[in-house]
């Protein structure tokens, strides 16, 4: 009997074992940005063979106010929310006279009521947690427009507008923000 009652509780065991290993697996939250917040974006383009991506925390607005609210006026806010999101370009690119030469960068916003700019900062990885403006590679206007219809989650787009010419876009509630780029590019330059 008591056997029995052991090859009842191995085979109980042994099927269970069996359940959980087949649920699919959790994936976890980036680090520093709550999952109930949060999901993940990425957005991705090649001009000229060159890819250009972004990868980003797209937090809900949950009827928050964004100005002043998510995106506090006059500071540095990491695009995406708790992390700046992780731009990547295998190309050296042009922003409005900013130049970003080829490599991985994080992007932050500083926005007031009425100017928005885009940070292209050198620091990246867990140490872009913490906004630090000595390491910015430049800061590139945006230019804003009104969206169609309210903008529920963070975007991050990134389109082409030309061979060799692109934007980034940025949408928050009820504005879009802009910034076009285009690939640097020099007749006779070795990488081309």
């Amino acid at each position: 009997m008591r056997q029995g009652k052991l090859k009842l509780a191995l085979l109980a065991a042994s099927l269970a074992a069996c359940v959980l290993a087949q649920q699919p697996a959790r994936k976890a939250p980036l680090a520093g940005v709550s999952a109930a917040v949060s999901a993940a974006g990425q957005t991705s383009i090649t001009l000229y063979d060159k890819k250009i991506a972004v990868k980003y925390s797209s937090p809900s607005l949950k009827g928050r106010k964004v100005l002043g609210g998510i995106v506090p006026l006059k500071q540095a806010w990491p695009v995406g929310g708790d992390f700046p999101a992780a731009f990547h370009t295998e190309g050296d690119l042009i922003f409005k006279g900013v130049v970003v030469p080829k490599g991985d960068y994080s992007l932050y916003l500083l926005a007031d009521a009425d100017k928005w700019q885009l940070i292209i900062s050198k620091q990246t990885g867990q140490k872009a947690k913490v906004y630090d403006p000595k390491m910015d590679l430049g800061r590139v206007p945006m230019v804003l427009r009104g969206a169609p219809a309210p903008v529920e989650i963070c975007t991050v787009t990134l389109s082409k507008s030309a061979a060799r010419a692109a934007k980034l876009e940025l949408a928050l509630q009820d504005t879009i923000a802009s910034a076009p780029f285009a690939l640097d590019w020099t007749p006779g330059d070795p990488e081309w």
